[in-house]
């Protein structure tokens, strides 16, 4: 496992690669979250907006704003019809840029694992987050093997080609998730497991969506042919297509959300 660092720098190819799978599991957190109309949100780690879009769709929110540290993702997620009235800024999930008590609901889509310090990340949240609002997040299980890709990942490591990791990928465990909340002091704090399906048309549409992945399409782009075709033939092996040649299989997140406390 190579701990070298995973960069998000295309919006369009990250929508396809990732952004679709956002949308299944994020829609499902949203149901879970019951978040009431009318909420001043900051959305965490935001992307190219493809959780954020869902959200301004399914909450009504009465402002939006998201962090990234990827200007391209952000660009991407400024041209979305639907948020055109979200504000979206540079920023650093272990110091954000916004005051104390400045919204009603924080959240970190898909994220926690790629926070250097998870425990500091949780701590911002929190800080810009009145008494009373919600604090929240969603992970790929990627200890437990719930990460959409993680299959892929495995075969290319069976190969000998290095896959990048997140520097934080034992935050994505449910218990952990947990403890995070509860030793930041919040409130009311509940986890949940979140399973999704995706189907692709056929394996042709899986294998050129994997290319436009930023945790493994340079490294697909510079496998020998040889190399290339065994992997292949091994995802094909894990991938079996229905009578109809398209392909479907499971992806799990685990969820965590607490309320910050309010002092009387």
């Amino acid at each position: 496992m190579s701990t070298t660092e995973i960069r998000f720098t295309d919006g369009a190819g990250y929508e396809r690669y990732m952004g679709k799978w956002s949308q299944l599991v994020g829609a499902a957190f949203l149901d879970w979250l019951a978040a009431k109309p009318g909420l001043r949100w900051l959305d965490v780690g935001c992307g190219n907006g493809a959780f954020t879009e869902m959200l301004v769709e399914k909450c009504a929110p009465r402002s939006v704003q998201g962090i990234d540290p990827s200007e391209e993702q952000l660009a991407f997620a400024r041209i979305r019809p639907a948020l055109q009235q979200a504000q979206f800024r540079i920023g650093d999930a272990m110091k954000l840029p916004f005051p104390d008590a400045a919204f009603d609901a924080a959240v970190m889509p898909l994220v926690i694992f790629f926070v250097p310090d998870p425990a500091k990340g949780v701590a911002e949240m929190a800080r810009v987050v009145s008494p009373g609002g919600t604090v929240s997040a969603y992970a790929w299980d990627m200890v437990g093997g719930g990460f959409p890709y993680d299959a892929l990942h495995a075969e290319m490591r069976a190969l000998g080609v290095a896959v990048p990791a997140p520097p934080s990928t034992d935050a994505s465990r449910i218990d952990n998730l947990r403890d995070l909340w509860i030793s930041e002091g919040l409130d009311s704090v509940e986890t949940h497991a979140i399973t999704v399906q995706r189907t692709f048309a056929d394996f042709d549409d899986y294998w050129s969506t994997i290319h436009l992945g930023p945790s493994v399409g340079r490294q697909l782009s510079a496998m020998p042919p040889d190399q290339l075709a065994s992997l292949k033939s091994r995802m094909e092996v894990h991938l079996p297509a229905d009578a109809t040649g398209q392909i479907t299989y499971q992806a799990r997140a685990n969820a965590v959300k607490g309320r910050m406390p309010i002092s009387f």
